[in-house]
């Protein structure tokens, strides 16, 4: 089983559009309705692989409820924490092109007694959990040494601790050596204090996190791939991909995959490239299922091209 923390998830609306024209009256071609946030999707990729997920997570409101219901109608076991604010409601508008603008509404801020309630729910399944991905951003009300506490509290418990989160929530966490962490390149260039221009800046920068205390660095880099940087070794992994939809999840999508392929070593490394390739193919936030793979079109090496530029220069 694989245990996922959302600590800020949201009701999430994308609207498919034409062309983003400010000032305008946009009328969307389609439009979906899901539950968000990243520990929310790790778990939807996970049940949509057939595999068993538990989602912990504050709900609270109207759109909360709704979260509930339609995780459930997707076969995730959900573990409420019942909070007095509304889940948010974030929008999406998606063009032809794979251009996303987002609106991420801020969400409720957590009382001292629901941050207790949301940790100890965590440690109820904690010990059943092969993996507890803990994902997203901190709602209000949490500093952000709080998932430094969740590391700790499920190490104590024996449990493996992968962690997607940013800035000073992430380099908290570091100390209490999470075992996997999963930046994209804006946020690995966040945490080393210095701009990436080449896929070996973002090794170097790799590193940088193990020595901060991460056990292993799962680093996704857009459409130049990813890369795992770990005590065995540093792997460089990428897919052709025919065409972008929408990325959103894409990330939740290759740690889901990854996970579920054990977390560690090459092997994992393709399974999360093939996840995070299909993930953009498909609309709005809909996480891959099996059949939406293509193990055929990745490849995994341990020739690292060190000096090839990164399309998108993260600072």
């Amino acid at each position: 089983m694989i245990l996922t923390v959302t600590p800020n998830p949201s009701l999430d609306r994308t609207y498919e559009v034409p062309a983003l024209d400010r000032g305008e009256v946009l009328r969307a071609t389609a439009e979906r309705m899901d539950p968000g946030g990243k520990g929310v999707n790790v778990s939807r990729a996970v049940a949509a692989a057939g595999r068993r997920t538990v989602a912990v997570l504050p709900l609270g409101g109207a759109p909360g409820a709704l979260v509930a219901e339609l995780l459930a109608e997707q076969g995730i076991e959900v573990a409420p924490v019942p909070v007095a604010g509304a889940t948010r409601s974030n929008i999406a508008l998606a063009e032809p092109d794979g251009t996303l603008t987002k609106i991420n509404a801020p969400g409720p801020e957590l009382t001292a007694v629901e941050s207790e309630s949301l940790l100890s729910m965590i440690r109820t399944y904690a010990g059943a959990a092969a993996w507890i991905a803990c994902c997203g951003s901190l709602p209000r009300g949490l500093a952000p040494e709080w998932y430094a506490e969740l590391v700790a509290r499920a190490h104590r418990a024996g449990a493996r601790i992968a962690l997607d989160t940013s800035g000073p929530s992430l380099l908290a966490a570091l100390r209490e050596r999470p075992d996997v962490v999963k930046p994209n390149a804006e946020e690995l260039a966040q945490a080393v204090g210095r701009p990436l221009a080449t896929v070996g800046d973002a090794v170097k920068a790799a590193e940088e996190l193990r020595t901060f205390g991460a056990g292993s660095v799962l680093a996704s880099l857009g459409a130049d791939g990813q890369l795992l940087v770990s005590e065995a070794g540093t792997y460089f992994g990428s897919a052709a991909v025919a065409a972008v939809r929408s990325n959103v999840g894409a990330g939740d999508a290759s740690l889901a995959g990854f996970l579920a392929a054990g977390g560690e070593g090459p092997d994992a490394l393709a399974s999360a490239v093939a996840h995070g390739a299909a993930a953009v193919q498909l609309p709005g936030s809909v996480m891959p299922s099996p059949a939406d793979l293509d193990p055929s079109a990745v490849t995994v090496t341990a020739d690292v091209p060190l000096d090839r530029p990164l399309t998108e220069p993260a600072s």
